[in-house]
Formats: structure tokens, C-alpha cells, sequence
């Protein structure tokens, strides 16, 4: 972009955002160019630091997202969302439903524990029973950089009891009798997910039976020994519009002027505050250099007010053309397979080995998404030809043929969402989802297929069984293939399987 295109959006924009523009002191950018020209290293042109903010926004969308989540849970008692102090857990002796709205794409398969830990001043254990073999549970562990670093559970470690240590990143001991594993959190901050199998409406006394056998607590209490001191309560900066705070798509209304200007003033707030908290690996030191050269750092507030107004501009335009790139990887994710992608989007550091935009794809389509050999998350918004599913327009139905249902060890579902905030749908006969467990319940045709009806209206007293219930208008469809084989037929590996998801079809 030439520098007088840039400069001409630049005063369009901070003029329409009514936002002044240069002051007569050296802006934050401008700050860090001279300290950089002072060290021997070249400053940062204007078309630089756009490009920094689009790789600074990537970069650092999932960490924002989940510390969004982390203060609705566990920081704010007022957000209507909060779950239970750090190292404590939560037990939803339920599953999730409309009325959720703090993570996208909610499961609504397994009733949830959560426990946020805080690894600063001493490792937690977290212990779990004996569970029946035929329930499977898991328990996933997620640090602040969106990392899947270990799990615990039926297909992981075994539905015996036991403890196990998370550790902190810069945590140096060792481990106590009676550890069966050690589990090294890449940050200080951790989220532990557990998930227990629900069979069916009655069997939800048995889920908290199971529920009360999960413990998490401090190291020093697991081996009855005086407490360290506790480190120190962090500022925790306040998050501000809801529309932002639940799902941080910071341009979906790129109109509403006050929106882009919450992003910009906040957005790298967060991010900075987060890091400081998130040890640099390897892979990030290039990242993070580049967000230092430009006053984004660990722990640091982002001066974007006092911004010249041809670097607000830069910012603005940076963050837009991030946000871009990653809507457009999400519709990437995987290999298309009768319309619905089939991939595998998360994992641990090694897993994304520095792909900033799958891991940030991967926290837009699903934050907290599980590893695909603990399950795969075949999902579409569209029939095979790319039309967009449209139930405000039209019907459609999901068949399986006779026995070629997906292959799992444990259990499948597919789960009806809104195609515009990817959450669950209120409808009359609250049903979020059809699932395996509810087979016996189903209607199957005469040649022994089953077919699932996708529409906003009921089908019919006769078809209700088979019915899950439609939005009025986008709809967007996600599968879950809890602990799916890896013989054949198999989901695995992902995208090049032998068994693949049955096309949605529109009813003529």
C-alpha cells in the first residue's frame, strides 16, 4: 500500500472514530522507534507496523479469547458465568444450554467440571477415581496460550484412580510418591476440563457421583505440608463490551465504529497483560520482538490514544486484515468431505510449532477443542455443493446408512448451533443434540438407516424422536467422535480416514 493511500484511510478513519489526532509528545510507537534507532536497530515503517497488528492480532486473538473466558469463570462474580475461586473446581450437574454464552461452540454432550488453576506459587494435583469402564471421562489440560498439554481419562491414562501434578513453566522439583504423572503447563495460569459421559437424563446422579470423586488442591495440601506464601494478586484489567467480551470477532460489525475502537484501545491490553504470565518459547521470540518494536509487550498497557494518527490507522488496518485471515482459515480447517471439514485443529506447542493462524482458526471455530485422538469435530455450515444451510429457507435431513455409524470407542454425537454465534439454540423441546446413547430411541427406516431431521419446525409427532431442532436462519453443524478408532473403518488420521460423514441433504 502506497504511504499516501494509507495516510488518506488513516484520517478516514481516526476522523470518522472521531478520535484526535497527533499530540505535540512522541506517541508510544514512535517511544519504542527511537529506543530501537538508539540500540542499532532500524525502526519500524508505518507499512511495518500494520503488518505487525494483522500478526499481532493472529497471534494473539487465542490468548485474549481464553483470557476472556477466564475472567467471566473465575475472576468476575458478576459476570453471570462464574464458576468457582483458582484451584478450586465447578461441578454443572447438567449439561450446557443457551443460557451459556461465554465459550462458542459449547459441548452439550457431557456434563463439565472445570477448575482454573494458578501454578505460581506451587503445583496442584488433581486426583480422580475409579470410573466405570463403560463411562468415559476426560480430563483435558489447557493453558493460556490455548495449548493442549496433557490429558487424563479413559483413552489417556485409564479409568483407574490416581493423582497427578501440573507444574508451572518455571516450576523445578520433584515429584512427590504416589504422582502418577507430571504435567508441564507452558503458563502460570492453567485450565483443567473435565468431561463425564452422560447416558441419559437419569443418569445424571450417577455423573455426580463420579463428579464428587474429582479433586483438585495445592501440592502442599496433597502431601499435608505447610503452605508457600501465595504470589501476589495480578491487576486483572476489566473487560468491557460483552458483544467482545463473549466472542472477541472484532469486526463482525465492522460499522459499529465505538466496536473497532474497543478492539484497538483493548485488544493488545489483554494480550500484553497475558503474556507477562506465558514465558516466550522458541517459536514466539520472533513474534514477540515484532509487538515490542511497536510498545506491545509482557505486562505492558498499550498507549493506542496517544497514537499518531497515521499509526492508529495501521493498527485499525492490521487487526481488520488479521481478523480476515483467520475467518478465512477457519473455512480451511481440514479436508472437505461431503461438505463438512474433517481436520485436526488442536493440540499442544509442538502440534502448532509456531502456526499462529491454526491455532487462532482453531479457537474461533471451537475454543478448547480436544486433540484428535481424543476426538475428531467433523463440522459445516454448508451442503456438499458450498450452498449455505439456511433453515429460515429450507429443511434438510442427516442419514447414516445401515451400520456406518461413526466409529468410536466411546461415544458420537451431532450438535445443532446458530450459524451466526456458533451457540445452542433455544427450542421447544430442548434438544441441543442427538447422540449416540439415544439410538434406542430413534426411529430407524426400513433398510435399517437413520435419518435425522434438521429443521426450525417439528417434523411430526411421528418423526419428533429423529428431530433436531434448527435455528431460523444460518445453521451451523458440528459432529463429535469421542475416542474414535484408529482401525479401520476409522476418522483417523484426519481428513484421509475410511470412514467419512454422511453429506446433509436439503428436502425437496
Amino acid at each position: 500500500m502506497k504511504p499516501r493511500t494509507l495516510k488518506l484511510l488513516a484520517c478516514c478513519a481516526i476522523a470518522a472514530l472521531a478520535v484526535a489526532g497527533c499530540g505535540k509528545k512522541d506517541d508510544a510507537v514512535t517511544q519504542a522507534k527511537k529506543a530501537d534507532v538508539a540500540a542499532g536497530i532500524p525502526a519500524p515503517s508505518i507499512a511495518e507496523v500494520k503488518a505487525i497488528a494483522e500478526e499481532g492480532f493472529v497471534y494473539g486473538l487465542p490468548i485474549v479469547m481464553n483470557y476472556a473466558v477466564m475472567h467471566d469463570f473465575v475472576i468476575d462474580k458478576d459476570s453471570g458465568q462464574w464458576k468457582a475461586p483458582f484451584n478450586g473446581i465447578s461441578n454443572e450437574h447438567r449439561v450446557f444450554t443457551y443460557e451459556d454464552t461465554t465459550v462458542v461452540t459449547p459441548n452439550s454432550d457431557t456434563p463439565y467440571s472445570m477448575s482454573w488453576l494458578d501454578l505460581r506459587a506451587e503445583p496442584i494435583v488433581i486426583s480422580v477415581p475409579a470410573v466405570d469402564k463403560k463411562r468415559y471421562y476426560s480430563v483435558m489440560l489447557n493453558d493460556g496460550n490455548t495449548f493442549n498439554y496433557g490429558y487424563i481419562g479413559s483413552r489417556a491414562t485409564g479409568n483407574e484412580a490416581g493423582s497427578y501434578l501440573v507444574v508451572g513453566p518455571r516450576w523445578q522439583g520433584e515429584t512427590p510418591q504416589g504422582i502418577k504423572k507430571v504435567f508441564h503447563s507452558t503458563t502460570d495460569f492453567s485450565l483443567a476440563i473435565f468431561r463425564t459421559q452422560l447416558f441419559d437424563a437419569k443418569d445424571m446422579d450417577n455423573v455426580v457421583k463420579v463428579q464428587s470423586g474429582y479433586k483438585v488442591e495445592p501440592l502442599s495440601a496433597y502431601l499435608k505440608q505447610p503452605a508457600p506464601a501465595a504470589a501476589p494478586a495480578p491487576d486483572w484489567p476489566e473487560l468491557g463490551k460483552r458483544a467482545v467480551k463473549h466472542h472477541l470477532d472484532v469486526f463482525d460489525a465492522i460499522d459499529k465504529l465505538e466496536k473497532k475502537v474497543f478492539a484497538a484501545t483493548h485488544f493488545f491490553d489483554y494480550l500484553g497483560f497475558a503474556l507477562q504470565f506465558a514465558p516466550a518459547g522458541k517459536e514466539e521470540e520472533a513474534i514477540r520482538g515484532k509487538l515490542a518494536s511497536i510498545g506491545i509487550g509482557p505486562g505492558s498497557k498499550f498507549a493506542f490514544k496517544d497514537l499518531s494518527v497515521e499509526h492508529k490507522a495501521a493498527i485499525l488496518l492490521g487487526m481488520k486484515e488479521g481478523e480476515k485471515k483467520v475467518e478465512a482459515k477457519v473455512a480451511e480447517i481440514g479436508k472437505l468431505i461431503n461438505g463438512w471439514q474433517v481436520g485436526s485443529a488442536f493440540g499442544d506447542r509442538a502440534f502448532y510449532n509456531g502456526d499462529w493462524l491454526l491455532r487462532a482458526a482453531a479457537a474461533k471455530a471451537g475454543i478448547y477443542g480436544n486433540d484428535a485422538v481424543e476426538a475428531m469435530y467433523p463440522m459445516t455450515k454448508a451442503l456438499p455443493d458450498g450452498t449455505a444451510l439456511d433453515a429460515s429457507q429450507h429443511k434438510y435431513t442427516l442419514t447414516f446408512a445401515k451400520d456406518q455409524f461413526p466409529p468410536v470407542n466411546a461415544f458420537w454425537s451431532v450438535t445443532m448451533y446458530d450459524g451466526k454465534t456458533q451457540l445452542l439454540i433455544k427450542n421447544p423441546i430442548d434438544r441441543y443434540l442427538i447422540n449416540s446413547p439415544m439410538l434406542p430411541g430413534m426411529k430407524k427406516n426400513k433398510d435399517g438407516s437413520l435419518t435425522i431431521y434438521l429443521q426450525k419446525d417439528s417434523p411430526g409427532k411421528d418423526k419428533e424422536s429423529n428431530w433436531l431442532p434448527a435455528p431460523d436462519g444460518p445453521i451451523y453443524l458440528v459432529m463429535r467422535l469421542y475416542w474414535p478408532k484408529t482401525e479401520p473403518p476409522s476418522v483417523l488420521p484426519p481428513g484421509q480416514g475410511t470412514w467419512n460423514p454422511p453429506a446433509v441433504a436439503k428436502v425437496e
